[in-house]
């Protein structure tokens, strides 16, 4: 049987897009790969600085645990004797879940108009781009300030990052190790304010001083409670991320990134809203996984130690002694001794 084929001559140039229309592929290599550059290069310099060798890509939703540790050594016995057991506690003090989090936002025509297209679109990159590393901070000091271990207090900045190291020495006695500190931002103004200058560097939006009055980087944070002093070893701290461009994802939504893959993002035109949309993709976690490790101490804070004493005689009140009444040590009126009340007496 016979067929007779008719050929259509199909007008495709009315398909093709207008002349000087701007695509995706114009804004992918002149914003998205500089952002991803600045942003992956950031990451490995913090990674440097805090003394991380390698950061661990994980899936999206692990579970980032961290520990408190204590070592219970058994008492030594005779010879022939039964060997007793120590004890390493390990306990669980927090967990964080790792996701890939996703921030969108646009850029109107409007905008684009008034501004020129690189400047607007670069501008409000920049102020997001800013919010992520913030919340990367935000996470970062609040594991630091989870810290278990403790040292005395010091009645200045100095004094209290003395007694940190020390503590660190301790912990770590067996160990060698490169000491990092963590203080707020307050607290170095007020040493600032009758001391030579120091030199501060900024990484990723953290700043830092390296080798601190001898005893090592300082980083310093408005997030991190006035008065208060954290330091930890650099041996201590890790870094995760979930990689932003595993096959799939980054092929989906045509993610442009650098080989890291720490950092995922690509800019699409909206038509319907006369918008470009900036797409990010990042899950970066730094952390102090044993937060044991991680020692604090108060600036200009005395601690008061209240003991009991032993056998009460004589008059209590004018001993200046104490008593527990609902939880709190307030000076006793007694005075006389009340058969069996416990006297405690305050020492700093």
């Amino acid at each position: 049987m016979n067929r007779n084929h008719k050929l259509v001559n199909m007008d495709l140039q009315r398909f093709a897009p207008e002349t000087n229309t701007t695509t995706t592929a114009d804004l992918a290599p002149a914003i998205s790969v500089d952002f991803t550059t600045r942003l992956a290069e950031n990451i490995r310099t913090l990674q440097e600085i805090l003394g991380i060798v390698e950061m661990e890509p994980v899936p999206a939703g692990t579970t980032i645990k961290f520990y408190t540790e204590t070592v219970t050594l058994a008492d030594q016995v005779a010879e022939g004797e039964v060997i007793g057991l120590s004890k390493v506690d390990r306990k669980l003090a927090g967990t964080k879940e790792l996701v890939l989090e996703k921030y969108r936002k646009k850029v109107t025509a409007e905008s684009i108009q008034k501004f020129g297209q690189d400047r607007a679109i670069n501008k409000t990159d920049s102020a997001l781009v800013a919010e992520v590393r913030k919340q990367v901070k935000v996470d970062f000091f609040t594991n630091i300030e989870s810290a278990t271990g403790t040292a005395d207090s010091g009645s200045t900045l100095q004094a209290a990052l003395a007694n940190v190291w020390g503590g660190m020495q301790h912990k770590f006695d067996d160990k060698d190790v490169t000491p990092i500190f963590f203080v707020s931002s307050d607290d170095v103004a007020d040493y600032l304010g009758g001391q030579n200058p120091v030199v501060v560097q900024t990484q990723f939006g953290f700043k830092y001083i390296e080798n601190f009055l001898g005893l090592g980087t300082t980083f310093i944070n408005p997030g991190i409670t006035k008065g208060a002093v954290y330091g930890t070893a650099v041996e201590n701290i890790n870094g995760a991320y979930v990689p932003a461009t595993g096959g799939d994802l980054a092929r989906a939504f045509n993610l442009t990134t650098d080989q890291s893959g720490l950092v995922g993002m690509t800019h699409t035109i909206d038509s319907e809203t006369a918008s470009i949309i900036t797409l990010l993709f990042m899950g970066v976690i730094f952390y102090a996984e044993d937060l044991s490790g991680v020692i604090k101490s108060k600036i200009g804070e005395t601690e008061t130690t209240y003991t009991a004493v032993e056998s009460p005689t004589g008059n209590p009140a004018q001993q200046g002694w104490y008593e527990l009444v609902n939880g709190e040590y307030v000076l006793t009126e007694d005075t006389t001794v009340t058969s069996g009340k416990t006297y405690y007496v305050a020492s700093v």
